[in-house]
């Protein structure tokens, strides 16, 4: 999957909605079910607001994933990555969305087409951050 387009995390405004505390799988819970001090999205989905940006998902090699073209990534830059961890590689100057794979040295793809990236010194390959979120737009 390669990125898009980047974007810094610039978050200016606070914007609190509602939080029900029930969930229902066929519609909204009942408003008596509201937590009153709500949710923001800034404070739940972006940890490190200076080290974090949003990469714009192209492509499908990371749908086995839940992340699909179009998907906006939120990436930060402060954590470090582990064993398991998706995260947004260069290579080459070019952008991509893997899966970190300490143990075998390399960034790796469920879907057979993609190829596996190998880390070692010999490849330019730069690590940039690790995926947190991806957000979907249903409309």
């Amino acid at each position: 999957m390669n990125i898009a387009e980047l974007t810094p995390a610039i978050i200016h405004s606070q914007i609190t909605l509602p939080l029900f505390l029930h969930s229902s799988s066929a519609g909204f819970g009942s408003p008596v079910d509201e937590d009153d001090s709500g949710m923001d999205l800034n404070d739940h989905l972006v940890r490190h607001p200076d080290h974090t940006f949003y990469a714009r998902a192209r492509g499908e090699a990371m749908r086995d994933y839940g992340i699909f073209d179009g998907d906006l990534l939120i990436v930060d830059r402060k954590l470090k990555p582990s064993q398991g961890s998706l995260v947004i590689a260069a290579q080459d100057g070019e952008l991509l969305c893997r899966e970190l794979d300490l143990r075998n040295s390399r960034l790796v793809c469920k879907d057979s087409e993609f190829p596996d990236l190998s880390l070692d010194d010999s490849v330019d390959l730069r690590i940039e951050g690790v995926v947190i979120s991806a957000i979907k737009e249903f409309r």
